[in-house]
């Protein structure tokens, strides 16, 4: 395998990198180190891992940080010990380096992590709450949105739709208006790409808002489709040969949780590798916590894995045995 970094730059970037964040207690010596990628749904989930692992493991943790490509290579060298969230699909030799025992997979951490073009609930049901009328009540397909120009109004364009596309560069932008060429959308939409991320979240946040509509791309776990009630629109099956020509939807990527040989195979972390093969969320609970944290502000990822635990209790016992689960339920009652 061609390798993505060298072990020379590798080594400089994780002793850089290394940050405390946890073991207060007497851990005896034992450490993790986490695999921190950048992104706020990882940062969560080494948070909670994190802290379930101090408190009834006995163990102190760090996150490293770097690029997905330095994450992945120190975890098959043993500099880093737990990945809990590895995005299978963005690195290429993840299934032949599984195939030939360099790392150890231990469980689905999610696979339900859609995107695609949303609109928001009420231009399909409407919300008499807020006084909203349903605007497109038969639209549930993307190619349906030929039908609805005038409800998603490109104010550049008169008489045209607007569709609001990827980030420029990114892949799925190009499979996105192949889509939109493919089911014929050109007719009377525009295909309009934001220039980030953030306007992309504007565009979204505005229009919801004000309750209007809005046909636009964006993914999961994000803190935005945790806040807002968005509904993805459906497509033609996924098949792999149809994908990059936009001919089918989008498949959902198999997101992992893994770990270095080193550290899976030291028989001292047996409890710890056996909580992490029971380790399972969801999108829809990812992206639950990372709107808690826009909504309230936090930025201490601990305190939202602390909320995030005593608001779902029920994980807890199907991570942990029944007395591990409840002195984690004793501590967070504290």
């Amino acid at each position: 395998m061609k390798k993505i970094v060298s072990t020379v730059v590798l080594f400089s970037l994780l002793a850089l990198a290394l940050t405390a964040c946890g073991g207060a207690g007497d851990t005896g010596g034992k450490e993790i180190i986490f695999a921190n990628a950048g992104w706020e749904s990882m940062m969560f989930h080494n948070a909670v891992a994190g802290l379930i692992a101090e408190e009834i493991f006995g163990y102190s943790w760090k996150e490293v940080t770097g690029t997905t490509a330095v994450m992945y290579e120190g975890q098959l060298t043993g500099e880093v010990d737990v990945h809990m969230e590895c995005w299978t699909d963005n690195i290429e030799p993840y299934a032949d380096d599984l195939a030939a025992g360099r790392f150890k997979e231990l469980s689905v951490n999610f696979d339900d992590n859609f995107q695609g073009i949303y609109v928001p609930r009420y231009v399909i049901e409407g919300d008499a709450e807020r006084g909203i009328e349903a605007l497109a009540p038969d639209l549930k397909y993307i190619w349906d949105l030929k039908d609805y120009p005038e409800v998603f109004p490109d104010d550049e364009n008169p008489g045209k739709g607007r569709m609001y596309g990827s980030i420029p560069g990114w892949e799925i932008d190009d499979v996105l208006y192949n889509k939109y060429l493919f089911f014929g959308l050109d007719e009377n939409f525009i295909y309009f790409r934001p220039g980030s991320d953030p306007a992309l979240q504007t565009a979204i946040m505005s229009a919801y808002d004000k309750g209007e509509p809005i046909a636009a791309y964006y993914w999961e776990p994000t803190w935005l489709l945790g806040m807002y009630d968005m509904v993805l629109l459906e497509d033609e099956p996924y098949e792999e040969e149809l994908y990059l020509k936009g001919e089918c939807e989008v498949p959902p990527m198999r997101v992992t949780i893994s770990a270095s040989n080193n550290f899976a195979d030291n028989e001292d972390n047996e409890e710890f590798i056996e909580f992490l093969r029971k380790y399972k969320t969801s999108s829809a609970l990812t992206s639950e916590a990372l709107a808690f944290m826009q909504e309230t502000g936090t930025e201490d990822y601990i305190e939202v894995a602390k909320w995030f635990l005593k608001e779902h209790d029920e994980l807890l016992d199907a991570w942990l045995g029944s007395e591990d689960a409840e002195s984690m339920r004793s501590f967070l009652s504290q």
